[in-house]
C-alpha cells in the first residue's frame, strides 16, 4: 500500500467511528430524555421471573441469524444484509421490549426500548447516506 491509500483508509476509518460515536451519543441522550419524561427508574429483567425466559429467547433468537450470516455474506447483495441486520434488530429489540412490558410492571421502560428499535431500523435503512463512501 502507498501512503495515499493508507490516508484514504484512515478517513475512512475516523469518519465511520464519528458516525458510530455520534449514533450512540444521540441514542443515549434519547433513552435519557425519555426515561426522564416518562419517569422510568432503569430495571434489568434478569432481576424478574423472567430471567430464563430472556435468556431461552435471546439465545433462540441468535443462534439461526449466526446459522444465516454466511449465506446472506455470500449473496454479495446490500439489500439482503440491510433486510436481514433489520430482521435481527425488530425481533432483538422487539422480543427485549415484550419481556419489560410483561416483567416489568408498573415501568415504562418498554417504550424506551421500542424508541431504540426504531432509531435502529432507521439507522440501518438508511446506512449509505452515513457511509456514502462505501
Amino acid at each position: 500500500m502507498n501512503r495515499e491509500e493508507v490516508i484514504i483508509i484512515f478517513i475512512l476509518f475516523y469518519h465511520a467511528l464519528l458516525v458510530l460515536i455520534i449514533l450512540f451519543l444521540v441514542v443515549f441522550i434519547v433513552e435519557k430524555g425519555l426515561n426522564k419524561l416518562l419517569g422510568v427508574k432503569k430495571q434489568k429483567i434478569s432481576r424478574t421471573p423472567g430471567k430464563n425466559v430472556d435468556r431461552r429467547g435471546k439465545t433462540i433468537i441468535v443462534i439461526p441469524f449466526l446459522v444465516a450470516i454466511p449465506f446472506v455474506v455470500l449473496s454479495e447483495s446490500s439489500a439482503a444484509m440491510k433486510g436481514f441486520w433489520i430482521l435481527y434488530m425488530i425481533i432483538l429489540i422487539g422480543f427485549q421490549a415484550f419481556l419489560e412490558w410483561k416483567y416489568l410492571k408498573n415501568s415504562k421502560q418498554y417504550i424506551t426500548t421500542l424508541v431504540i428499535l426504531v432509531f435502529a431500523v432507521v439507522f440501518i435503512y438508511n446506512l449509505e447516506k452515513f457511509f456514502w463512501f462505501l
